[in-house]
Protein backbone atom coordinates (compact mmCIF):
# COMPACT_ATOMS: atom_id res chain seq x y z
CA UNK A 1 0.00 0.00 0.00
CA UNK A 2 1.57 3.53 -0.58
CA UNK A 3 1.96 5.41 2.14
CA UNK A 4 -0.70 8.45 1.98
CA UNK A 5 0.70 12.06 1.44
CA UNK A 6 1.32 14.59 4.12
CA UNK A 7 -1.78 16.41 5.27
CA UNK A 8 -0.19 19.32 3.87
CA UNK A 9 -0.27 18.50 -0.13
CA UNK A 10 -3.65 17.56 -0.31
CA UNK A 11 -4.74 21.39 -1.48
CA UNK A 12 -7.22 21.46 -4.57
CA UNK A 13 -5.94 23.57 -7.44
CA UNK A 14 -7.81 26.53 -8.77
CA UNK A 15 -8.91 25.77 -12.03
CA UNK A 16 -8.63 28.46 -14.71
CA UNK A 17 -12.07 30.16 -15.51
CA UNK A 18 -11.98 29.59 -19.03
CA UNK A 19 -9.82 26.14 -19.58
CA UNK A 20 -9.23 25.25 -22.75
CA UNK A 21 -10.68 21.98 -24.26
CA UNK A 22 -7.91 20.44 -24.79
CA UNK A 23 -6.92 20.48 -21.39
CA UNK A 24 -7.79 19.21 -17.17
CA UNK A 25 -8.08 21.21 -14.27
CA UNK A 26 -6.53 18.26 -12.42
CA UNK A 27 -3.47 16.32 -13.03
CA UNK A 28 -3.06 12.33 -12.80
CA UNK A 29 -0.62 12.70 -9.93
CA UNK A 30 -3.15 15.06 -7.76
CA UNK A 31 -5.84 12.36 -8.30
CA UNK A 32 -3.86 9.68 -7.03
CA UNK A 33 -3.12 11.90 -3.61
CA UNK A 34 -6.69 12.25 -3.41
CA UNK A 35 -7.63 8.42 -3.81
CA UNK A 36 -4.89 7.36 -1.47
CA UNK A 37 -6.29 9.77 1.32
CA UNK A 38 -9.36 8.66 1.31
CA UNK A 39 -8.11 4.96 1.14
CA UNK A 40 -5.94 5.36 4.13
CA UNK A 41 -8.70 7.37 6.01
CA UNK A 42 -10.91 4.83 5.56
CA UNK A 43 -8.69 2.42 7.10
CA UNK A 44 -7.97 4.13 10.08
CA UNK A 45 -11.66 4.06 10.69
CA UNK A 46 -11.43 0.51 10.67
CA UNK A 47 -12.57 -0.62 7.49
CA UNK A 48 -11.55 -4.16 6.25
CA UNK A 49 -11.34 -3.35 2.65
CA UNK A 50 -11.90 0.07 0.66
CA UNK A 51 -11.97 2.00 -2.90
CA UNK A 52 -11.89 5.16 -3.96
CA UNK A 53 -12.58 6.72 -7.72
CA UNK A 54 -11.61 10.47 -8.80
CA UNK A 55 -12.89 12.09 -11.90
CA UNK A 56 -13.04 15.04 -13.94
CA UNK A 57 -14.68 15.86 -17.42
CA UNK A 58 -15.33 18.76 -19.32
CA UNK A 59 -17.11 19.68 -22.97
CA UNK A 60 -18.14 22.15 -25.28
CA UNK A 61 -21.42 21.78 -26.52
CA UNK A 62 -23.01 23.66 -29.12
CA UNK A 63 -26.47 23.37 -31.42
CA UNK A 64 -27.76 25.72 -34.36
CA UNK A 65 -31.28 25.91 -35.72
CA UNK A 66 -32.74 27.32 -39.02
CA UNK A 67 -29.51 29.29 -39.57
CA UNK A 68 -29.56 30.59 -35.99
CA UNK A 69 -26.92 29.75 -32.80
CA UNK A 70 -29.35 28.58 -30.33
CA UNK A 71 -27.49 27.11 -27.76
CA UNK A 72 -23.54 27.26 -26.23
CA UNK A 73 -22.95 25.21 -23.34
CA UNK A 74 -19.54 24.55 -21.77
CA UNK A 75 -19.69 21.88 -18.69
CA UNK A 76 -17.22 20.83 -16.56
CA UNK A 77 -17.64 18.43 -13.22
CA UNK A 78 -15.44 16.58 -10.99
CA UNK A 79 -16.24 13.84 -8.18
CA UNK A 80 -14.50 11.48 -5.59
CA UNK A 81 -16.38 8.20 -5.02
CA UNK A 82 -15.59 6.21 -1.52
CA UNK A 83 -16.29 2.07 -1.20
CA UNK A 84 -15.97 1.10 2.04
CA UNK A 85 -16.37 -2.41 3.16
CA UNK A 86 -16.67 -3.66 6.57
CA UNK A 87 -16.79 -7.52 6.82
CA UNK A 88 -19.29 -8.11 3.99
CA UNK A 89 -21.27 -4.55 4.95
CA UNK A 90 -20.79 -2.15 1.81
CA UNK A 91 -21.53 1.56 2.20
CA UNK A 92 -20.44 4.39 -0.31
CA UNK A 93 -20.58 7.89 -0.69
CA UNK A 94 -19.39 10.61 -3.39
CA UNK A 95 -18.38 14.21 -3.12
CA UNK A 96 -17.02 17.40 -5.63
CA UNK A 97 -15.34 18.70 -2.63
CA UNK A 98 -11.56 17.62 -3.34
CA UNK A 99 -11.14 19.16 -0.02
CA UNK A 100 -9.02 17.46 3.00
CA UNK A 101 -12.15 18.15 5.33
CA UNK A 102 -14.24 17.22 2.63
CA UNK A 103 -12.82 13.80 2.03
CA UNK A 104 -12.83 12.62 5.62
CA UNK A 105 -16.26 13.68 5.49
CA UNK A 106 -17.48 11.71 2.84
CA UNK A 107 -14.91 8.51 3.76
CA UNK A 108 -16.84 9.09 6.85
CA UNK A 109 -20.31 8.82 5.74
CA UNK A 110 -19.24 5.73 3.89
CA UNK A 111 -18.17 4.02 6.63
CA UNK A 112 -21.92 5.16 8.53
CA UNK A 113 -23.52 3.12 5.44
CA UNK A 114 -21.06 0.12 5.76
CA UNK A 115 -22.07 0.08 9.37
CA UNK A 116 -26.02 -0.02 9.35
CA UNK A 117 -25.73 -1.82 6.20
CA UNK A 118 -27.03 -5.83 5.94
CA UNK A 119 -24.45 -8.21 5.95
CA UNK A 120 -24.01 -9.70 2.13
CA UNK A 121 -21.94 -12.60 1.38
CA UNK A 122 -21.63 -11.43 -1.92
CA UNK A 123 -20.24 -7.81 -1.16
CA UNK A 124 -17.02 -7.57 -1.27
CA UNK A 125 -13.72 -5.97 -4.07
CA UNK A 126 -13.09 -8.54 -6.47
CA UNK A 127 -10.91 -11.26 -5.81
CA UNK A 128 -6.57 -10.09 -6.16
CA UNK A 129 -6.31 -13.26 -9.02
CA UNK A 130 -8.80 -11.09 -11.20
CA UNK A 131 -7.05 -7.63 -11.04
CA UNK A 132 -5.38 -5.74 -13.93
CA UNK A 133 -1.99 -5.35 -12.73
CA UNK A 134 -0.42 -3.72 -15.93
CA UNK A 135 -3.37 -2.13 -17.99
CA UNK A 136 -2.31 -1.23 -21.61
CA UNK A 137 -2.81 2.34 -23.67
CA UNK A 138 -5.79 1.84 -26.03
CA UNK A 139 -5.24 5.33 -27.73
CA UNK A 140 -8.80 6.32 -26.33
CA UNK A 141 -8.18 10.21 -25.59
CA UNK A 142 -7.78 12.35 -28.64
CA UNK A 143 -8.96 15.85 -27.73
CA UNK A 144 -10.57 17.95 -30.01
CA UNK A 145 -8.77 22.06 -29.83
CA UNK A 146 -12.20 23.53 -31.10
CA UNK A 147 -13.65 26.39 -30.00
CA UNK A 148 -17.64 27.88 -30.11
CA UNK A 149 -17.48 29.80 -32.98
CA UNK A 150 -15.86 26.65 -35.21
CA UNK A 151 -18.39 24.62 -33.68
CA UNK A 152 -20.99 26.70 -34.62
CA UNK A 153 -20.01 27.02 -38.16
CA UNK A 154 -19.31 23.60 -38.29
CA UNK A 155 -23.09 22.84 -37.03
CA UNK A 156 -24.45 25.48 -39.63
CA UNK A 157 -22.94 23.92 -42.11
CA UNK A 158 -24.20 20.12 -41.70
CA UNK A 159 -28.01 21.87 -41.31
CA UNK A 160 -27.48 23.90 -44.19
CA UNK A 161 -26.50 20.59 -46.03
CA UNK A 162 -29.62 19.30 -44.99
CA UNK A 163 -31.60 22.34 -45.86
CA UNK A 164 -30.44 22.93 -49.36
CA UNK A 165 -30.93 19.41 -50.03
CA UNK A 166 -34.34 19.30 -51.65
CA UNK A 167 -37.09 22.05 -51.40
CA UNK A 168 -39.40 19.17 -49.87
CA UNK A 169 -36.83 20.03 -46.76
CA UNK A 170 -39.18 22.91 -44.78
CA UNK A 171 -38.24 22.80 -41.24
CA UNK A 172 -35.48 21.33 -38.78
CA UNK A 173 -35.05 20.63 -34.93
CA UNK A 174 -31.54 21.47 -35.35
CA UNK A 175 -28.12 20.54 -35.40
CA UNK A 176 -25.44 20.23 -32.75
CA UNK A 177 -22.17 19.58 -32.52
CA UNK A 178 -20.48 18.22 -29.28
CA UNK A 179 -16.58 17.46 -27.50
CA UNK A 180 -16.31 15.68 -24.45
CA UNK A 181 -13.64 14.48 -22.61
CA UNK A 182 -12.62 13.05 -19.38
CA UNK A 183 -10.03 11.07 -17.31
CA UNK A 184 -10.15 8.95 -13.59
CA UNK A 185 -7.86 7.67 -11.49
CA UNK A 186 -9.05 4.58 -9.09
CA UNK A 187 -7.53 2.17 -7.16
CA UNK A 188 -8.57 -0.49 -4.31
CA UNK A 189 -7.35 -2.54 -1.52
CA UNK A 190 -6.74 -5.89 -3.48
CA UNK A 191 -4.02 -4.25 -5.00
CA UNK A 192 -5.71 -2.33 -8.16
CA UNK A 193 -4.11 1.00 -9.16
CA UNK A 194 -5.32 2.67 -12.64
CA UNK A 195 -6.65 4.95 -14.48
CA UNK A 196 -6.82 6.73 -18.10
CA UNK A 197 -8.22 9.60 -20.34
CA UNK A 198 -11.27 9.19 -22.75
CA UNK A 199 -12.54 11.67 -25.24
CA UNK A 200 -15.73 11.32 -27.22
CA UNK A 201 -17.54 13.96 -30.37
CA UNK A 202 -19.86 14.14 -32.12
CA UNK A 203 -21.83 15.81 -35.18
CA UNK A 204 -25.87 15.44 -35.29
CA UNK A 205 -28.69 16.99 -37.50
CA UNK A 206 -32.73 16.31 -37.58
CA UNK A 207 -34.18 17.55 -40.55
CA UNK A 208 -37.82 17.63 -41.17
CA UNK A 209 -39.40 17.55 -44.71
CA UNK A 210 -42.96 17.93 -46.15
CA UNK A 211 -46.20 20.09 -44.70
CA UNK A 212 -49.71 19.37 -43.14
CA UNK A 213 -50.56 16.14 -42.19
CA UNK A 214 -47.64 14.79 -44.49
CA UNK A 215 -44.35 15.48 -42.64
CA UNK A 216 -41.56 13.54 -41.44
CA UNK A 217 -38.99 13.86 -39.24
CA UNK A 218 -35.15 11.94 -39.15
CA UNK A 219 -32.00 12.10 -37.93
CA UNK A 220 -28.83 11.15 -38.80
CA UNK A 221 -25.66 11.43 -36.66
CA UNK A 222 -21.66 10.32 -36.40
CA UNK A 223 -19.70 9.80 -33.01
CA UNK A 224 -15.88 9.09 -32.97
CA UNK A 225 -13.18 9.30 -30.37
CA UNK A 226 -10.90 10.91 -32.67
CA UNK A 227 -12.41 14.15 -34.55
CA UNK A 228 -10.30 13.10 -37.34
CA UNK A 229 -12.47 10.76 -37.71
CA UNK A 230 -15.91 11.91 -37.81
CA UNK A 231 -17.91 11.85 -41.17
CA UNK A 232 -17.93 15.38 -43.09
CA UNK A 233 -20.60 17.67 -41.76
CA UNK A 234 -22.47 18.20 -45.08
CA UNK A 235 -22.59 14.34 -45.72
CA UNK A 236 -24.41 14.06 -42.07
CA UNK A 237 -26.56 16.79 -43.27
CA UNK A 238 -27.52 15.51 -46.95
CA UNK A 239 -28.28 11.87 -45.44
CA UNK A 240 -30.17 13.09 -42.72
CA UNK A 241 -32.54 14.87 -45.23
CA UNK A 242 -32.49 11.88 -47.97
CA UNK A 243 -33.95 9.51 -45.20
CA UNK A 244 -36.49 12.31 -44.07
CA UNK A 245 -37.66 12.80 -47.74
CA UNK A 246 -37.90 9.18 -48.15
CA UNK A 247 -40.29 8.72 -45.45
CA UNK A 248 -43.01 10.86 -46.91
CA UNK A 249 -46.50 9.76 -47.88
CA UNK A 250 -46.39 7.55 -45.37
CA UNK A 251 -48.96 4.83 -44.93
CA UNK A 252 -50.77 1.83 -42.46
CA UNK A 253 -50.51 -1.54 -43.89
CA UNK A 254 -52.81 -4.01 -43.31
CA UNK A 255 -52.42 -6.69 -39.52
CA UNK A 256 -50.06 -9.49 -41.04
CA UNK A 257 -47.23 -11.78 -40.48
CA UNK A 258 -44.11 -11.14 -42.30
CA UNK A 259 -40.19 -11.30 -42.55
CA UNK A 260 -38.94 -8.22 -40.53
CA UNK A 261 -35.59 -6.74 -41.47
CA UNK A 262 -33.88 -4.33 -38.77
CA UNK A 263 -31.69 -2.25 -40.26
CA UNK A 264 -28.15 -2.12 -38.68
CA UNK A 265 -28.70 0.61 -36.00
CA UNK A 266 -31.49 -0.97 -34.84
CA UNK A 267 -30.37 -4.48 -34.66
CA UNK A 268 -27.70 -3.42 -32.42
CA UNK A 269 -30.65 -2.82 -30.18
CA UNK A 270 -31.78 -6.72 -30.63
CA UNK A 271 -27.95 -7.16 -29.05
CA UNK A 272 -28.90 -5.27 -26.06
CA UNK A 273 -31.32 -7.18 -25.25
CA UNK A 274 -29.06 -10.06 -25.73
CA UNK A 275 -26.81 -8.83 -23.30
CA UNK A 276 -29.27 -7.53 -20.55
CA UNK A 277 -30.97 -11.11 -20.88
CA UNK A 278 -27.48 -12.99 -20.11
CA UNK A 279 -26.31 -10.16 -17.82
CA UNK A 280 -25.12 -11.13 -14.29
CA UNK A 281 -28.49 -9.25 -12.36
CA UNK A 282 -30.42 -10.47 -14.31
CA UNK A 283 -29.51 -13.92 -13.76
CA UNK A 284 -29.50 -13.79 -10.21
CA UNK A 285 -32.58 -12.55 -9.72
CA UNK A 286 -34.35 -14.48 -12.37
CA UNK A 287 -35.55 -12.26 -14.17
CA UNK A 288 -34.51 -13.19 -17.60
CA UNK A 289 -36.08 -15.33 -20.52
CA UNK A 290 -32.63 -16.98 -20.65
CA UNK A 291 -31.66 -18.37 -17.26
CA UNK A 292 -29.41 -21.07 -17.48
CA UNK A 293 -28.41 -20.54 -21.00
CA UNK A 294 -25.10 -21.30 -21.02
CA UNK A 295 -23.94 -23.61 -23.34
CA UNK A 296 -27.31 -23.82 -24.80
CA UNK A 297 -28.16 -22.56 -28.30
CA UNK A 298 -30.13 -19.48 -28.36
CA UNK A 299 -29.35 -18.00 -32.17
CA UNK A 300 -29.18 -20.68 -34.94
CA UNK A 301 -25.77 -22.42 -35.97
CA UNK A 302 -24.59 -19.34 -38.00
CA UNK A 303 -24.69 -16.60 -35.37
CA UNK A 304 -21.34 -15.65 -33.55
CA UNK A 305 -20.95 -13.02 -31.17
CA UNK A 306 -17.21 -11.68 -29.90
CA UNK A 307 -16.53 -9.15 -27.72
CA UNK A 308 -12.70 -7.31 -27.67
CA UNK A 309 -12.17 -4.43 -25.05
CA UNK A 310 -8.56 -4.55 -26.71
CA UNK A 311 -9.72 -2.28 -30.09
CA UNK A 312 -7.55 0.78 -30.23
CA UNK A 313 -9.67 3.33 -30.12
CA UNK A 314 -12.62 1.51 -30.02
CA UNK A 315 -16.12 2.81 -28.00
CA UNK A 316 -16.25 0.56 -25.95
CA UNK A 317 -12.35 -0.48 -25.45
CA UNK A 318 -11.28 -0.67 -21.69
CA UNK A 319 -8.40 -2.15 -20.30
CA UNK A 320 -10.34 -2.69 -16.87
CA UNK A 321 -13.74 -3.09 -15.55
CA UNK A 322 -15.45 -0.67 -13.34
CA UNK A 323 -13.74 -3.36 -10.91
CA UNK A 324 -10.47 -2.55 -12.19
CA UNK A 325 -10.81 -6.26 -13.41
CA UNK A 326 -8.72 -7.32 -16.10
CA UNK A 327 -10.27 -8.19 -19.46
CA UNK A 328 -10.69 -10.48 -21.80
CA UNK A 329 -11.14 -10.94 -25.56
CA UNK A 330 -13.75 -14.07 -25.86
CA UNK A 331 -16.52 -16.01 -27.62
CA UNK A 332 -19.95 -14.42 -26.04
CA UNK A 333 -22.03 -16.93 -28.76
CA UNK A 334 -20.40 -19.67 -30.69
CA UNK A 335 -22.33 -21.22 -33.58
CA UNK A 336 -25.19 -19.97 -31.57
CA UNK A 337 -25.05 -21.20 -28.33
CA UNK A 338 -24.26 -19.14 -25.58
CA UNK A 339 -20.40 -19.26 -24.22
CA UNK A 340 -20.20 -16.73 -21.51
CA UNK A 341 -22.32 -14.44 -19.39
CA UNK A 342 -21.70 -10.84 -18.46
CA UNK A 343 -20.82 -10.90 -14.90
CA UNK A 344 -19.48 -8.26 -12.21
CA UNK A 345 -17.48 -9.56 -8.84
CA UNK A 346 -20.87 -9.18 -6.86
CA UNK A 347 -23.52 -11.09 -9.59
CA UNK A 348 -20.64 -13.34 -10.22
CA UNK A 349 -20.76 -14.86 -6.70
CA UNK A 350 -24.08 -14.34 -6.76
CA UNK A 351 -24.17 -17.02 -9.27
CA UNK A 352 -21.50 -19.25 -8.10
CA UNK A 353 -19.11 -18.07 -10.55
CA UNK A 354 -15.79 -15.82 -11.91
CA UNK A 355 -16.39 -12.64 -12.79
CA UNK A 356 -15.93 -12.12 -16.67
CA UNK A 357 -14.75 -8.58 -16.41
CA UNK A 358 -17.96 -6.90 -17.07
CA UNK A 359 -18.76 -3.96 -14.48
CA UNK A 360 -19.74 -1.31 -16.25
CA UNK A 361 -21.24 -3.12 -19.06
CA UNK A 362 -20.04 -5.27 -22.22
CA UNK A 363 -17.10 -3.92 -24.27
CA UNK A 364 -17.06 -4.04 -28.05
CA UNK A 365 -19.74 -6.91 -29.40
CA UNK A 366 -19.59 -7.54 -33.27
CA UNK A 367 -22.38 -9.64 -34.17
CA UNK A 368 -21.60 -11.98 -37.32
CA UNK A 369 -23.12 -14.68 -39.45
CA UNK A 370 -20.87 -17.69 -40.90
CA UNK A 371 -23.49 -16.97 -43.80
CA UNK A 372 -22.76 -13.84 -44.89
CA UNK A 373 -20.80 -12.70 -47.95
CA UNK A 374 -19.11 -9.52 -48.96
CA UNK A 375 -21.94 -8.60 -51.57
CA UNK A 376 -24.42 -8.69 -48.97
CA UNK A 377 -25.09 -5.31 -48.97
CA UNK A 378 -28.48 -3.35 -47.78
CA UNK A 379 -29.88 -4.14 -51.38
CA UNK A 380 -29.07 -7.81 -51.08
CA UNK A 381 -30.46 -8.37 -47.84
CA UNK A 382 -33.84 -6.30 -49.47
CA UNK A 383 -33.53 -9.14 -52.13
CA UNK A 384 -33.24 -12.20 -49.43
CA UNK A 385 -36.73 -9.88 -47.53
CA UNK A 386 -38.27 -10.28 -50.32
CA UNK A 387 -41.79 -9.83 -49.53
CA UNK A 388 -42.07 -8.02 -46.02
CA UNK A 389 -41.22 -4.84 -43.63
CA UNK A 390 -37.64 -3.33 -43.72
CA UNK A 391 -38.14 -1.20 -40.04
CA UNK A 392 -35.70 2.02 -40.10
CA UNK A 393 -37.72 3.52 -36.69
CA UNK A 394 -38.56 2.19 -33.24
CA UNK A 395 -40.86 3.78 -30.63
CA UNK A 396 -41.24 2.97 -27.12
CA UNK A 397 -40.11 0.45 -24.43
CA UNK A 398 -42.05 -2.58 -25.11
CA UNK A 399 -39.55 -4.97 -24.37
CA UNK A 400 -40.35 -7.69 -21.41
CA UNK A 401 -36.39 -9.44 -20.75
CA UNK A 402 -38.58 -11.41 -18.13
CA UNK A 403 -40.82 -13.26 -20.29
CA UNK A 404 -38.56 -12.15 -23.63
CA UNK A 405 -42.34 -10.60 -25.09
CA UNK A 406 -41.06 -7.82 -27.70
CA UNK A 407 -43.60 -5.12 -28.76
CA UNK A 408 -42.59 -1.83 -30.67
CA UNK A 409 -43.92 0.92 -32.17
CA UNK A 410 -42.58 1.31 -35.68
CA UNK A 411 -41.89 2.83 -38.62
CA UNK A 412 -40.22 1.71 -42.33
CA UNK A 413 -40.96 0.44 -46.02
CA UNK A 414 -43.08 -2.03 -47.21
CA UNK A 415 -40.86 -4.31 -49.55
CA UNK A 416 -42.25 -7.17 -52.13
CA UNK A 417 -39.98 -8.83 -54.85
CA UNK A 418 -36.57 -7.51 -52.96
CA UNK A 419 -38.02 -3.81 -54.11
CA UNK A 420 -39.02 -0.92 -51.74
CA UNK A 421 -42.74 -0.06 -52.16
CA UNK A 422 -43.72 2.85 -50.19
CA UNK A 423 -42.89 3.90 -46.51
CA UNK A 424 -45.14 2.63 -43.55
CA UNK A 425 -45.92 4.23 -40.64
CA UNK A 426 -48.06 3.68 -37.07
CA UNK A 427 -47.98 0.50 -37.09
CA UNK A 428 -46.49 -2.17 -34.71
CA UNK A 429 -43.95 -4.95 -34.44
CA UNK A 430 -44.36 -8.24 -32.00
CA UNK A 431 -42.96 -11.49 -31.17
CA UNK A 432 -41.36 -12.86 -28.60
CA UNK A 433 -37.34 -12.77 -28.13
CA UNK A 434 -36.48 -16.62 -28.13
CA UNK A 435 -38.13 -17.14 -31.31
CA UNK A 436 -36.85 -13.93 -33.07
CA UNK A 437 -33.60 -15.23 -32.12
CA UNK A 438 -33.99 -18.55 -33.09
CA UNK A 439 -35.52 -16.84 -36.34
CA UNK A 440 -32.72 -15.09 -37.86
CA UNK A 441 -32.27 -15.53 -41.60
CA UNK A 442 -29.14 -13.25 -42.34
CA UNK A 443 -26.93 -10.80 -41.26
CA UNK A 444 -25.95 -8.15 -43.73
CA UNK A 445 -22.36 -7.04 -44.60
CA UNK A 446 -23.55 -3.32 -44.21
CA UNK A 447 -22.12 -3.30 -40.42
CA UNK A 448 -22.53 -0.20 -38.60
CA UNK A 449 -21.01 0.10 -34.93
CA UNK A 450 -24.12 1.92 -32.52
CA UNK A 451 -22.11 2.90 -29.24
CA UNK A 452 -20.07 -0.36 -28.58
CA UNK A 453 -21.77 -3.18 -30.47
CA UNK A 454 -21.76 -3.52 -34.30
CA UNK A 455 -23.66 -5.37 -36.92
CA UNK A 456 -25.11 -5.54 -40.29
CA UNK A 457 -29.30 -5.58 -41.08
CA UNK A 458 -30.63 -8.71 -39.40
CA UNK A 459 -33.31 -10.84 -40.97
CA UNK A 460 -35.71 -12.63 -39.16
CA UNK A 461 -38.08 -14.80 -40.56
CA UNK A 462 -41.60 -13.78 -38.91
CA UNK A 463 -42.93 -11.32 -37.15
CA UNK A 464 -46.95 -10.05 -36.34
CA UNK A 465 -47.09 -6.46 -37.26
CA UNK A 466 -50.01 -4.83 -36.15
CA UNK A 467 -51.23 -2.35 -38.73
CA UNK A 468 -55.10 -1.09 -39.77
Amino acid sequence: MKKTAPRSRVAEPAPAADQPLTGFAYSRAFFEELVDTAIAHARKLGATDAGAEASEGCGLSVSVRQGELENVERNRDKSLGVTVYIGHQRGNASTSDFSRKAIEQTVQAAYDVARFTAQDPAAGLPDERDVETAPRDLELFHPWAIDSDRAARMALRCEAAALDCDPRITNSEGASVSAQQSHFFSAHTHGFRGGYASSRHSISVAPIAGHGDDMQRDYWYSSMRNPVDLADPKKIGRYAAERALSRLHARKILTTECPVLFEAPLAAGLMGSFVHAVSGGSLYRKSSFLLDSMGKRVFPKHIQMREDPFIIGGKGSSPFDDEGVREQARDVVEDGKVQGYFLSAYTARKLGMRTTGNAGGSHNLTFTSTLTQAQDDLDEMLRKLGTGLFVIELMGQGVNLVTGDYSRGASGFWVENGQIQFPVQEITIAGNLKDMFMGIEAVGSDIYTMGAKTTGSVLINRMKVAGS
